[in-house]
């Protein structure tokens, strides 16, 4: 166990967030770690957790940089961390050291968001790329997946130092690239639709939106392998 990853997930304010629920349960069956760590918001009947209060002012993306950046600086998280958000739902056990995956090109990631329309995710993609091909990273890849990534809490510092100048910095992606993660590439797990093409129950990781999780097919069968309540819940304070 003293070589084991703690989890760092971001919580936003407010929700009851059954998303949580079950992925705390998927990762109490499933993913080796040491800790969970909930930066930003606490809900109440969250149990055996450690928490890294935040202050949520600003946007999500904001809002996400800030609780990545407190748990990097909180002395109690390992040095390396999984850093994983509240929708990441780990289906099958997986090894003590979880691997590093991305997405491919970015290239090929903002070609894929050009056809869904702009906004600020696809300009802060942008904005991303840009950035890293000015410090040499002329093809870089895409670390925007919806699975646990490995951060280093030194490497992360940087990144977001190296970053701070934009306000939707994809993290996953600067980390990634400026730490020269490499990795295996894998196609992106977000099932966004009830009845989505393609899906198939013996995925060993998956994430939900809040309907496809609600009332798809992708919920249900989350539902149906975590049915028991696991040591990070108990009833609401």
């Amino acid at each position: 166990m003293g070589d084991l990853m703690d989890i760092v997930v971001p919580v936003r304010e407010g929700a009851a967030n059954a998303q949580l629920r079950y992925a705390l349960r998927s990762w109490a069956a499933n993913l080796p770690h040491r800790r969970v760590w909930l930066a930003g918001y606490l809900p109440g009947w969250a149990r055996e957790v450690g928490h890294i209060p935040t202050r949520q002012t600003g946007t999500k993306y904001q809002n996400t940089t800030k609780a990545v950046r407190a748990a990097c600086e909180h002395p109690g998280v390992t040095d390396t961390f999984l850093l994983c958000n509240d929708d990441f739902f780990v289906m099958t056990p997986q090894p003590d050291r979880f691997p590093v995956y991305h997405r491919g090109p970015v290239r090929d990631v903002e070609a894929y968001y050009a056809t869904r329309g702009s906004g600020k995710y696809l300009r802060g993609l942008r904005e991303t790329r840009d950035l890293l091909v000015s410090l040499g990273h002329e093809d870089p890849l895409s670390y925007e997946l919806h699975v646990p990534l490995p951060v280093s809490k030194s490497g992360m510092l940087k990144t977001l130092q190296v970053g701070r100048r934009l306000d939707v910095l994809h993290k996953r992606t600067a980390y990634g690239v400026l730490n020269q993660l490499g990795g295996e590439r894998m196609a992106d797990v977000k099932i966004l639709h009830r009845a989505p093409r393609g899906y198939t129950t013996a995925s060993p990781l998956l994430s939900t939106m809040p309907d496809s999780f609600t009332n798809g097919a992708v919920g249900k069968h989350i539902r149906a392998t975590f049915p028991r309540a696991c040591r990070y819940e108990g009833r609401v304070r």
